[in-house]
């Protein structure tokens, strides 16, 4: 029965979308809070990084990897911090649902990443179900004018590096497990957090953003974003990503933003309407469609 477990959570099509499930409780999370974006992004990736070292030194896992290695572990914690910043400054200029639109692009700017540099071949239904996707994303999240201020085109210039950073995020987290002498799934998720939390605590100590954390209901939420979004969550995803095509990694990464919405209408009583229950459809459908004709392609070319 635990073998039959272990080969389920092992399947790429189940730990990517339950890593997903996990994350999607990060804006409930963040909304709980009272300290500054940043210093969320912040805890979360120090609290997550110190709870994936725990996990790793327990199990023991050995971090003795090639120089190569290292450098790209390195280069995906900076493309996390880009990417968490750039998507905070995003919301200051756009509002939170323009900014989560534009950085969910990161679906196209995946796949392409995966077509050029590893040569994957897309299938038609993905290339069909890659726009429904953002379409229904449009839909579920809608936008608010009143929330998109005066500089609009700075925050779609953050907003497109939030999805470029985000897709270059994934592609090196995906291949920082994919080589041979790769390092163990919970140091290397670990030491990405911990280089994740060093950029972004340079960045808040040079713009005098506080680190203080004031009320014992803040580290309740700090601790659950950083242990359980951040650690939690992006092991699964970290697990399943090597096995994936970037394109379907993109497109199940998705399920994020559709799910936080649910999330919002259930906890927050968030007003939704006919648009928003049918954007949840189109990206659930999109999803299906994309992984339905990938997978068809895979077993053709085999």
């Amino acid at each position: 029965m635990l073998q039959q477990l272990k080969s389920f959570f092992a399947s790429p099509y189940i730990a990517v979308p339950i890593g997903a499930l996990i994350i999607s409780f990060s804006p409930v999370l963040v909304r709980l809070t009272t300290v500054s974006p940043d210093s969320s992004a912040f805890y979360r990736v120090l609290f997550g990084g110190i709870t994936l070292m725990i996990i790793s030194i327990a199990r023991r896992e050995k971090i003795s990897v090639p120089l190569k290695i290292w450098g790209l572990v390195a280069l995906t914690g900076v493309f996390f911090a880009i990417d968490l910043q750039c998507w905070h400054r995003s919301i200051g200029y756009v509002g939170p649902g323009l900014a989560t639109i534009l950085g969910n692009l990161q679906v196209f700017a995946t796949a392409a990443f995966g077509a050029i540099l590893f040569k994957e071949i897309i299938s038609k239904r993905l290339i069909v179900a890659l726009p429904l996707a953002v379409i229904g994303l449009f839909l579920l999240i809608g936008l608010d004018i009143n929330q998109m201020y005066s500089h609009i085109l700075w925050g779609l210039f953050f907003g497109i590096l939030t999805a470029l950073s985000y897709s270059c995020y994934l592609i090196c987290l995906r291949q920082s497990q994919s080589t041979e002498k790769k390092l163990p799934l919970f140091a290397n998720m670990g030491i990405i957090s911990l280089l994740t939390a060093l950029s972004v605590g340079i960045s808040m100590y040079s713009t005098g953003d506080s680190f203080a954390i004031t009320t014992p209901h803040d580290w309740l939420y700090l601790i659950m974003y950083g242990v359980f979004c951040q650690g939690i969550g992006w092991a699964f995803i970290s697990k399943g990503l090597p096995n994936l095509p970037a394109a379907i990694a993109g497109l199940l990464m998705l399920l994020q933003p559709a799910l936080a919405f649910v999330w919002d209408v259930v906890l927050f009583n968030r007003p939704t309407g006919t648009y928003g229950l049918f954007g949840v459809a189109l990206v659930l459908f999109a999803i299906g469609m994309g992984i339905y004709g990938q997978q068809a392609v895979t077993k053709e070319t085999a």
